[in-house]
């Protein structure tokens, strides 16, 4: 299995940016197959819709670092890990700010983006961002449109209900080819059939530990992941062609154990061949979040 790790883009670790480079280098020197950033704009006082189906939003959320700059940072201090972006919430951007975006962080690191898109869950940061929650399904369609186009077009030119591009000459393109694959975030019905339909791949997430009561991710993903195959294969598609990187979440209380057998077992019981773990809630700063990276590697490897 390849194993990956989130970059410090949050929480504790956001306030530290100078040690993007440092962290990103030794996770790839420690064996870190992948490193990921995510896409919180703000935490609200008040939210409509808390996280994880609490009613709040966690403190951690309250810093934040701008994921492509976190990528830049990780690309030019790394030379042969993944890097990727789970989630970045498409609608917020224009397609052609995004391509850009994304064409520059592939091409930094010479071919090694993972794109991973979703929608976002948060009222208060569609207000933010001046984009209307209820198109978002929408402008995601049209964004992964959008940015076929500029990556595999020259000139580029989209033209939708939400988003534009005139007809323009754009020479720069991904390292890869033809374009970095595309993963989409998704758990409701209507988004999950635009997995099946679009995407390279799903970025399923698990838990770890579960809370007492809730079924356990990991038993469950077995399924899930079978069932999106035979739904890409409604679709014309290959299912064996079709990838999958799965997110463990780890809770504030959770050990090195309970990460490793997870990875472990997502790898025996379901097939999963790359995953990557969150250390938002464990790493309250830079060496220790590397002395966490080290011991699950060390752990799930040696299991």
């Amino acid at each position: 299995m390849r194993i990956g790790f989130a970059l410090p883009q949050f929480g504790p670790l956001a306030h530290h940016p100078e040690d993007i480079a440092r962290f990103a280098h030794r996770a790839e020197e420690l064996g870190a197959d992948s490193l990921w950033v995510g896409d919180r704009l703000l935490a609200p006082v008040d939210p409509i819709v808390g996280y994880a189906g609490t009613d709040v939003i966690p403190p951690e959320f309250r810093a934040s670092l701008d994921p492509f700059t976190v990528l830049a940072a990780a690309a030019t201090a790394t030379e042969r890990v993944q890097l990727g972006t789970n989630v970045i919430n498409a609608p917020w951007y224009p397609p052609a700010v995004l391509a850009r975006s994304l064409t520059t962080v592939d091409l930094l690191s010479a071919g090694r983006l993972l794109v991973g898109l979703g929608t976002g869950w948060s009222p208060e940061e569609y207000e933010a961002v001046d984009i209307p929650m209820a198109e978002r399904g929408r402008r995601l369609d049209e964004c992964l449109d959008a940015l076929d186009a500029w990556w595999t077009r020259n000139p580029v030119e989209y033209r939708g209900e939400h988003w534009t591009v005139p007809a323009s000459h754009i020479d720069l393109k991904p390292a890869s080819r033809p374009h970095p694959p595309v993963y989409l975030g998704a758990f409701a019905p209507a988004a999950m059939r635009r997995v099946a339909r679009r995407a390279d791949g799903w970025l399923p997430v698990a838990i770890v530990p579960a809370a007492p009561g809730d079924p356990d991710p990991i038993a469950a993903l077995a399924g899930q992941l079978a069932g999106v195959r035979e739904a890409v294969e409604r679709e014309g598609r290959d299912p064996a062609a079709f990838d999958a990187i799965l997110r463990i979440n780890p809770n504030a209380d959770a050990s090195v154990d309970d990460i490793a057998t997870a990875l472990v077992r997502a790898e025996r019981e379901a097939g999963v061949q790359h995953a990557f773990v969150d250390l938002i809630y464990l790493g309250k700063n830079t060496d220790q979040a590397l002395d966490l990276v080290q011991r699950v590697l060390e752990r799930a490897r040696a299991s």
